[in-house]
């Protein structure tokens, strides 16, 4: 097998997974024999990014192989970081073009199972303009948004929380002035029109309604299963759901084993509520969290299974990672049930912070990358793009800039250092810190320009708010805070022009790159507008007469080893 060679390409990507939860990079308290192995036999990657620390950004960066500030897939708001509702206007745009649009002009099939959590309408309930399969996909299993508290009944309400409390509070104040107008008319202190009451009725009713809308079927409107363009549970059923992907992700490639394909798996592991099969329940010593790992790690090893059984291992390309870190804000009571980011600071939504945008990173190709070589250079997931492009024979657009680079003479070890002399780190719109690369050296420092708001102070997270901010509620450095990511990976000690000698000019030529990569942006429609985040109910998937949507068409009997 030559490099020069098409191979299958397989693209494992878990949801919230911190990288510090799998063995190979660490971890001692989970097993994870499935991913280590991928590890041992392939490449394994120590500075691996993504481009964003929530998900929708960070995948339609890994999709696209551009920051999502360039197709508008960022929010300004810290309210909805990432997509919110199936029946909201945004998503990936249409003029956006995926490596699997590249790889299937070049004969590849391309199937994608899981979540995907990049929009589903524009203007019709049907139009379906931001669907996998109209971003070069052939075939799509899986949830259209993604796995979230609201889709199981004894859950504690993930989506908007705090706002719905709010929301409750407000209807019930509301709700009140009526019932207190009656006091003063019935104690004849003074005159209380029944109009004026009937109006606050009114207008209390209204408000409830237009809420209670969109907030009080979470689980029925975003919690849907779909194959192609039809919804075959809703709401899905999410104790069947892993399995059912599993077992689709197996037939695709069944499929077409005897052409080259691509599959993109995207778990709905580890993202709460932690839907486990009962027989990994107590399986770690990490409680449910860990169950969970060790479950995506058994579901790999189905996988890789497939591969080895049908004599494909040598000619596929099997990739693994994360879309962001892990969330640290995930709890129940004082049980953690988020990932752990290992000696990195932050995770999940924090912005520029390593916890939140260091994932995992490994390659196996056993016919042309050599087992168990580690490399320690700044990497993004953005660069499976114009890597894919150039193992697949796709011709990259030449109308956009491509941030990502080709891996492959990195991985192959015929270079030494990455391309990236610089990386920039954004928060929604927001840029929060920047790292440079030195080219004549190992260094890799970083500049924060904003991090967040830790609360409990000193604690490491935003628990209070269940996420941290990424304008308002931060912190703002000027001059910026630097460190030495070589020296000081956890981002503990900062620098200042007191113990550093080149702080001053380490600063000035990070700010000349952040001005010119400034110049390379140009504006684009918001899919995080206002307008776009809202609920509209003509959008919304539905099947049978909306608002009475429900259905389960997924009466497949699941193989006994599922």
């Amino acid at each position: 097998m030559t490099r020069n060679s098409r191979p299958n390409i397989v693209l494992l990507m878990a949801d919230d997974l911190g990288v510090g939860d799998l063995c190979c990079y660490g971890n001692n308290t989970v097993s994870t024999p499935n991913i280590d192995r991928l590890a041992s036999e392939g490449v394994r990657l120590t500075q691996h990014l993504a481009a964003a620390s929530m998900c929708t950004p960070s995948r339609a960066a890994f999709l696209t192989g551009r920051y999502p500030i360039r197709s508008g897939m960022m929010s300004p708001y810290n309210l909805n970081r990432a997509l919110t509702w199936l029946g909201g206007s945004g998503g990936l745009p249409t003029n956006e073009t995926t490596f699997a649009k590249l790889l299937q002009h070049r004969g590849y099939r391309t199937g994608f199972i899981g979540k995907w959590h990049l929009g589903l309408s524009c203007a019709s309930r049907n139009d379906h303009c931001y669907h996998p399969l109209s971003h070069g996909f052939d075939y799509f299993y899986g949830l259209p948004f993604g796995l979230l508290s609201d889709c199981q009944a004894s859950q504690t309400p993930e989506l908007h929380r705090w706002l719905r409390i709010k929301l409750w509070i407000s209807t019930v104040v509301i709700g009140l002035v009526p019932l207190l107008l009656l006091v003063p008319k019935y104690a004849r202190w003074f005159r209380v029109p029944w109009k004026v009451l009937l109006s606050f009725a009114f207008f209390t009713c209204l408000f409830f309604t237009s809420w209670y809308s969109s907030y009080g079927f979470i689980r029925r409107w975003n919690c849907i299963l779909m194959r192609n363009h039809d919804i075959i549970q809703q709401p899905m059923n999410e104790e069947r759901v892993s399995s059912l992907l599993l077992k689709e992700a197996l037939a695709f490639m069944d499929r077409y084993k005897r052409e080259p394909f691509l599959l993109f798996f995207s778990f709905l592991h580890v993202h709460s509520p932690l839907i486990t099969k009962e027989k990994f329940v107590g399986h770690s010593k990490y409680g449910l969290y860990g169950d969970n790992v060790e479950e995506m790690d058994w579901m790999v090893g189905k996988i890789l299974d497939a591969l080895d059984r049908e004599r494909l291992a040598s000619h596929t390309l099997v990739y693994f990672t994360s879309d962001n870190g892990g969330r640290l804000e995930s709890r129940d009571g004082a049980a953690q049930l988020g990932g752990w980011n290992g000696i990195y600071k932050g995770g999940r939504g924090t912005g520029g912070l390593e916890g939140g945008i260091r994932v995992p990173g490994i390659f196996r190709w056993p016919a042309v990358l050599e087992a168990g070589r580690v490399i320690d250079e700044p990497t993004s997931l953005m660069d499976i793009y114009p890597t894919l492009s150039y193992i697949g024979g796709g011709i990259l657009p030449q109308d956009r800039v491509i941030d990502g680079r080709n891996v492959m003479p990195l991985l192959e070890g015929r270079v030494s250092h990455s391309e990236h002399e610089f990386l920039f780190h954004y928060c929604g719109v927001y840029l929060h810190a920047v790292r440079w690369h030195q080219r004549d050296c190992a260094t890799v420092w970083k500049a924060h320009y904003v991090t967040p708001k830790f609360y409990p102070e000193g604690r490491g997270a935003c628990y209070g708010s269940g996420i941290c901010s990424c304008s308002g509620d931060v912190t703002y450095h000027d001059p910026p805070l630097l460190f030495d990511l070589s020296r000081d990976p956890s981002e503990a000690l900062p620098l200042n022009p007191d113990n550093e000698a080149v702080f001053d000019s380490v600063i000035k030529k990070i700010e000349a790159a952040v001005k010119e990569h400034r110049r390379t942006l140009t504006p684009v429609p918001q899919q995080f507008s206002v307008f776009n985040t809202l609920w509209k109910p003509w959008l919304q998937p539905c099947c049978g007469t909306f608002p009475f949507c429900g259905c389960d068409k997924e009466n497949d009997i699941l193989p006994a080893a599922l």
